[in-house]
């Protein structure tokens, strides 16, 4: 089984105001392990980045001035992707933005789950955690898996710690990398994110007292 993960990087929060993906990585995973076959590209927009999405990910119209056209690198974008299935936390922004970048090119209709299928991971968890804060840094805290390298947002690197998190919400096996240490670009600054096993997660169950302080809880909240 394939998985692609994959995150965006945008000029701004929606493609109904004109914005534009600037950024596109992707980590493969194949049988549950992590290959060392990414795809990672920067975007021109030929647009100006709004500021709070330049404070998010710090990639300025600056650095994209000399980079490829969504339309230079799709054929490459597509080949990858085809026949995986993409895990993407809060999947509908990243689809929605891919899928208006395709309807954007001449002669296309095509849409990105054409070629993919595709798992939200941020559905995922509301569903295990209900009611609990569910952002991939609080699935990371939740989850063991170390993030503190992240100081910006960056498509690759996000890539990499979701690929992480969705292994230990699946199962708990985030250790089954292809090696421990990978070069990551975070933004216009190269970043080193060094992945080592987690620690084994320990499972507290309540004790007598505890469950019956719960029922008890549950029974006035409950009626």
């Amino acid at each position: 089984m394939r998985y692609v993960i994959l995150d965006t990087e945008t000029t701004g929060l929606a493609p109904k105001d004109g914005h534009r993906i600037i950024e596109i990585g992707c980590v493969e995973m194949v049988d549950r392990r992590i290959q060392e076959n990414d795809y990672h590209q920067y975007i021109n927009p030929d647009r100006e980045i709004d500021t709070g999405a330049l404070a998010v990910h710090g990639i300025s119209s600056q650095f994209l001035r000399d980079k490829p056209r969504f339309s230079d690198v799709v054929d490459a974008f597509i080949d990858y992707v085809k026949g995986s299935t993409l895990i993407i936390h809060n999947a509908p922004f990243d689809v929605g933005f891919i899928n208006h970048e395709l309807n954007l090119l001449s002669g296309r209709d095509d849409k990105i789950t054409d070629y993919c299928e595709v798992i939200d991971t941020l559905a995922m968890a509301r569903d295990m955690h209900p009611g609990q804060r569910n952002s991939l840094d609080a699935l990371c805290k939740r989850y063991g898996v170390d993030n503190a390298h992240r100081e910006l947002h960056g498509a690759l690197l996000d890539s990499e710690i979701l690929a992480r998190v969705y292994l230990a919400m699946t199962g708990g096996q985030a250790n089954l990398f292809a090696t421990s240490n990978r070069a990551r670009q975070s933004t216009n600054q190269a970043q080193h994110a060094v992945l080592e096993r987690p620690e084994k997660l320990t499972v507290l169950m309540a004790d007598e007292a505890e469950q019956a302080a719960h029922d008890a809880y549950l029974r006035d909240v409950l009626g």
